[in-house]
């Protein structure tokens, strides 16, 4: 197949086309750099091509509480790079699926977080802007689809974990930022200072078991939303006492700020229909898929590790 993949120098963009070149696809992948989704030209010298897939992964945000300070930015950014890519699915590639990424956010968090749920209620305030411009791209999947006979399918994820992740100075999601602080606390001797009491609840997926499961719907499901979870979570102290029994840390050292930002206090997606859906279910073991991500961080160690400068 020939496929096109939006985001693809990100940390599932860079798992998704490895996974889809080996498989023995075409694959163009197109990064910030080689193409700016914020403008309406942005795909079109990939106009006259033919593409069976458009993936698209392509967001502006950020882990932590950037959310919080850019909301009109995201709003208008997303919204704009959602509708180039819509566009060019509707005008230049009718004949192509378009798979594309959800958000676990956009949940209402009184609510359960099962498909039907995606656009009930109202989504946490922290990440609203955020969590409504990923439903907005679902209404235009599905709105262009109905219209204009296309395919589509709608992928939320849980957070993803695992090797490789990109580290270019943007905030890092939860799970590499307890790993990076206790491996340093470890290594140097820093203070592990953690952002609330640790109670908060959140659900891991290793990248390799997400790209199974998302290969395979992107091949046999279609006008379909599907969350993309583990079906369990774990409070911040669990994943914490993990690494530290992983790296050789001890937990009873681990402080809690509880003046930071936290988020939800609980996000674990309801997988009951995609289990449904998948001929077989896989899940890396949580203490598994933390030690190879630990392993990975410590054989990048002189970039990822680095003491802090003193003062």
């Amino acid at each position: 197949m020939n496929v096109l993949v939006t985001g693809a120098t990100g940390f599932l963009g860079q798992s998704l086309c490895h996974a889809l070149q080996a498989r023995g696809d075409f694959v163009l992948g197109l990064g910030s750099r080689d193409a700016d989704l914020t403008r309406s030209d942005a795909l079109e010298p990939w106009s006259n091509r033919r593409f069976d897939q458009i993936w698209h992964l392509a967001a502006w945000t950020q882990a932590g509480d950037f959310c919080l300070y850019h909301p009109g930015e995201q709003w208008l950014k997303n919204q704009q790079i959602n509708t180039t890519v819509l566009t060019f699915w509707q005008r230049h590639q009718a004949q192509a699926k378009l798979i594309a990424m959800g958000t676990s956010c956009a949940y209402a968090p009184d609510r359960p977080l099962r498909e039907e749920e995606y656009l009930a209620g109202e989504p946490i305030d922290s990440l609203y802007t955020y969590a409504m411009t990923k439903r907005m791209l679902y209404v235009g999947m599905t709105s262009l689809a109905r219209q204009f006979d296309l395919r589509y399918l709608c992928l939320t994820p849980s957070t993803l974990y695992g090797p490789g992740y990109h580290t270019d100075g943007r905030q890092m999601h939860f799970i590499f930022d307890l790993i990076r602080k206790i491996l340093r606390g470890k290594l140097y001797g820093e203070p592990v200072v953690l952002w609330g009491d640790g109670q908060q609840q959140r659900e891991l997926v290793y990248i390799d078991d997400f790209i199974h499961d998302a290969l395979w719907l992107g091949d046999h499901r279609e006008n379909d939303l599907v969350n993309l979870g583990a079906g369990e979570q774990y409070s911040i102290r669990a994943f914490a006492e993990c690494i530290c029994e992983a790296v050789g840390y001890d937990a009873q050292r681990i402080q809690y700020d509880t003046t930071r930002y936290t988020g939800a206090k609980s996000k674990c997606l309801d997988v009951s229909k995609l289990r449904g859906l998948l001929p077989e279910w896989r899940r890396v073991p949580l203490s598994t898929g933390i030690q190879c991500t630990v392993d990975w961080f410590l054989g990048e160690r002189e970039r990822l590790l680095q003491p802090a400068r003193a003062a």
